[in-house]
C-alpha cells in the first residue's frame, strides 16, 4: 500500500521557524505530536499497515522552504516527497532542478486555490494565478527535464485553468488533489467538477480521492463523496485514480485506519480497483 499524500514537519529552529499562524492554530487541532515528524509518520504507518507514503511539502515554515520534506526523502527509503516552489520566482527552474536531483523528490506541488499572496493561509476559489503562471516557461521546462510530477490543489471552479495548463504542456505529468474540493451535495456530473472530464482526455492527468474526511459532510464512511469516486473511476479509469489519506491533517476529525478503510464501504469498488487506487495507479502514473 502506498498513501499518495501524508505530511510531516520537524521541531521549529533559528532557520527554519513556524511562521504560517492559521497552519500554527490547525496543529493544534490534530490527534498527533505538534511536531510530526517522518519518524511518527512512519510509525503510523507502520500501526496502518501502508508500506511507503509521498511526504507533500507542509508550509508550517515558509511555504518555500523545502528542507524538511527533502530531507523525508534523502533519509528514508519508504517516503517519497513532494516539494512547493514558487512558479513566479526568477530560480523557479534552479529551484525544481536542485529539489528533483534527491532521490525521493518525485515533484512539485502549486496551490491553486490559494490567493499567491497569502499561500495556504486561505482559500480562494476565484485566484486566477494558476492560469498567469503558463506564461513561466523555464519552470515548466524543468519539470519536463525533471520528469517531476505536477501536483496542483485547485477549486473545482478553477478547473478550466488547470485544463489551460495541461494543454499548454500536456507532455508533464499531473496529479490533482482532493477531489477539487468538490461540493459533496453536488452530483459530480451536475456541478463545475464535471470540468475533470476535459482533463481525464489527457493520458498524463490522474486525480486524487485525498483528504475525503474534510470534504465530505457526514461522518465515516464519507457516503456523500462515493458518487464522486466511482464518477472518477468512470471517466478516468482506476489506472489513474489515486488515494491518499492527508494524514495527519485529518486526524481532527479521523484516524489513520478511518482515512484508509472508508474505500471498503464504496459500492461498486472492486478489489481490484482498490488495489490500484491504494498503490499500483500512483506507481505507474509517476513511474515508481
Amino acid at each position: 500500500m502506498l498513501d499518495s499524500h501524508t505530511h510531516a514537519w520537524g521541531y521549529p529552529s533559528r532557520e527554519h521557524p513556524w511562521v504560517t499562524g492559521p497552519i500554527i492554530d490547525l496543529v493544534d487541532s490534530f490527534d498527533v505530536h505538534t511536531a510530526y515528524t517522518a519518524e511518527r509518520l512512519l510509525d503510523d504507518m507502520d500501526d496502518a499497515g501502508v508500506d511507503e507514503a509521498v511526504v507533500v511539502g507542509y508550509p508550517i515554515c515558509d511555504w518555500r522552504d523545502n528542507h524538511y520534506t527533502v530531507s523525508c526523502a534523502a533519509e528514508h527509503d519508504r517516503l517519497h516527497g513532494v516539494v512547493m516552489i514558487d512558479p513566479f520566482a526568477d530560480d523557479a527552474a534552479d529551484q525544481l532542478r536542485d529539489a528533483m536531483a534527491t532521490e525521493g523528490v518525485i515533484g512539485v506541488r502549486l496551490g491553486a486555490a490559494c490567493p499567491h499572496d497569502a499561500m495556504w493561509e486561505r482559500f480562494d476559489p476565484d485566484a486566477t494565478w494558476l492560469r498567469e503562471s503558463i506564461a513561466e516557461t523555464a519552470f515548466w521546462e524543468a519539470a519536463a527535464e525533471t520528469d517531476a510530477l505536477v501536483q496542483v490543489l485547485a477549486h473545482e471552479d478553477q478547473l478550466h485553468q488547470a485544463l489551460a495548463l495541461v494543454e499548454t504542456y500536456p507532455e508533464l505529468t499531473y496529479a490533482f488533489d482532493h477531489f477539487a474540493h468538490a461540493d459533496p451535495a453536488v452530483p459530480p456530473a451536475e456541478g463545475p467538477f464535471a470540468a475533470f472530464a476535459d482533463l481525464a482526455e489527457y493520458d498524463t492527468v490522474a486525480v486524487k480521492v485525498s483528504e475525503v474526511v474534510h470534504r465530505s459532510d457526514e461522518g465515516f464512511p464519507y457516503t456523500d463523496m462515493h458518487e464522486h469516486v466511482r464518477w472518477f473511476l468512470d471517466t478516468f479509469g482506476r489506472e489513474r485514480v489515486v488515494w491518499g489519506s492527508d494524514y495527519p491533517n485529518v486526524s481532527d476529525e479521523a484516524s489513520y485506519g478511518d482515512a484508509i478503510s472508508w474505500l471498503d464501504h464504496v459500492d461498486g469498488v472492486s478489489d481490484a480497483d482498490r488495489e490500484w487506487l491504494t498503490g499500483r495507479a500512483f506507481r505507474e502514473h509517476v513511474g515508481l
